[in-house]
């Protein structure tokens, strides 16, 4: 008798578990659906599944039938509709869990190599040439690399700002970092089909959000007609970036602990050049 005195509860502990699970899944992908595309289209199915109880209340058997009907299609529709959504979620859900064993060994970048990005970033930056540098992650980007011009090539400061010179060949595109070597320049990559994204930004701000959004890589943009610095994670653009702000954002993007130093200011490439002169 003592024992089914404990039935009720663990039924009730059982019922708001499952309940809490499924609060806590329908949240994350509501929260994941918010300003994208897919929330028209959700709200058109909201639709028709009203509609559909409305046949069935009024007993409209010819509407009820066609709806009915229409129901089998809508697992492929969403499969089609939600692909990039989908596949976002899913790393949002992998990212979160973290086991270690699933982990890679090297998830973050030696803390010269980000030195080596921040001041190529500033000193394109202050010249106003454009750049789009990736810096892959736990998922990898092998097929955009693979698509590109591969170089396998030790990342430093000097190849970075030679990449992006408007004189060189392979400036026309993105530069992926991985494993702290630049696995490959002149990539393209997919842009973003987010309709609430400004349209004063160009291809290059709209690539490096789109392949933040199929993955879960991080990037820097810099601008070629205004020379602001730019940095996207998880399809989030962060604008107008100065070097301890950018160098914060990817301390944190890739789990590192900002340190807080004292820096002496960047030279540009024409301050450079004139000490050599006078030198």
């Amino acid at each position: 008798m003592q024992f089914s005195n404990y039935i009720p509860t663990i039924n009730t502990l059982r019922n708001a578990l499952d309940i809490a699970l499924v609060f806590i899944i329908v949240y994350v992908v509501l929260k994941l659906l918010r300003g994208t595309r897919a929330v028209p289209t959700v709200v058109g199915m909201v639709i028709l599944a009203l509609l559909y109880w409305f046949a069935v209340v009024q007993d409209l058997a010819t509407l009820e039938f066609v709806l009915r009907s229409a129901v089998l299609y809508i697992g492929v529709a969403i499969i089609v509709l939600f692909q990039s959504e989908i596949r976002q979620a899913l790393i949002y859900f992998g990212n979160r869990l973290r086991f270690p064993i699933l982990r890679r060994q090297s998830d973050g970048l030696g803390e010269t190599i980000y030195n080596e990005i921040i001041l190529a970033a500033t000193t394109l930056s202050s010249e106003k040439i454009g750049a789009l540098i990736v810096i892959e992650r736990t998922v990898g980007l092998r097929n955009f690399i693979d698509a590109g011009v591969q170089l396998d090539a030790k990342l430093s400061y000097d190849l970075l700002v030679t990449i992006f010179n408007p004189a060189t060949p392979l400036h026309d595109g993105a530069v992926i970092i991985h494993n702290e070597r630049i696995a490959a320049a002149s990539v393209f990559l997919p842009l973003t089909k987010n309709p609430s994204i400004s349209r004063e930004l160009g291809t290059r701000h709209r690539a490096a959000i789109g392949i933040t959004e199929g993955t879960d890589a991080i990037t820097v943009i810099v601008s070629e007609e205004t020379g602001l610095i730019s940095f996207v994670e998880n399809g989030i653009l962060k604008r107008n970036l100065d070097t301890t702000a950018l160098r914060a954002l990817l301390l944190s993007a890739m789990d590192m602990p900002v340190i807080e130093t004292k820096r002496e200011p960047t030279k540009t490439m024409k301050e450079s050049e004139t000490e050599i002169t006078l030198g």
